[in-house]
């Protein structure tokens, strides 16, 4: 294994895991768990079955069933009965949780100021060279 690609992963798990994690700030501006935010930004993209949700997620049902119960006391989701299955619900935004997944969205996407400060060739060859390494 490369001790570049170790260093430069390592940089990278640091740049956004240690030194720009957002999910404090997340946290404290919804007044909700990270996880909640989680799920509620994936229902803001599109409604979800409960199992779907729960595979996104990577837990179990039970616990998916918890955070929706608590997103749809909020008026964050609303549960639907599926239009093929009647045993299973559809789990959509509300237009408040679509509101509250775009706050979530935005403090999670923004840059930080030595990622804004590098020169715009820099910029462009570092999108470049992730788009390559996230495929």
């Amino acid at each position: 294994m490369s001790e570049t690609a170790i260093r430069v992963w390592e940089r990278m798990r640091e740049l956004v895991v240690d030194r720009h994690d957002r999910r404090k700030e997340v946290v404290e501006r919804l007044g909700m768990s990270f996880v909640k935010t989680k799920a509620l930004r994936l229902l803001a993209k599109r409604p979800m079955t409960m199992r779907e949700l729960a595979e996104e997620l990577l837990t179990d049902r039970p616990y998916a069933t918890v955070l929706v119960d608590d997103l749809e006391q909020r008026g964050l989701v609303e549960r639907t009965v599926h239009p093929d299955d009647r045993r299973s619900k559809i789990v959509s935004t509300t237009d408040t949780g679509r509101a509250a997944a775009a706050i979530a969205t935005e403090i999670m996407g923004r840059p930080p100021a030595s990622l804004l400060a590098l020169p715009a060739a820099e910029l462009a060859a570092l999108d470049e060279i992730l788009a390559r390494v996230a495929d």
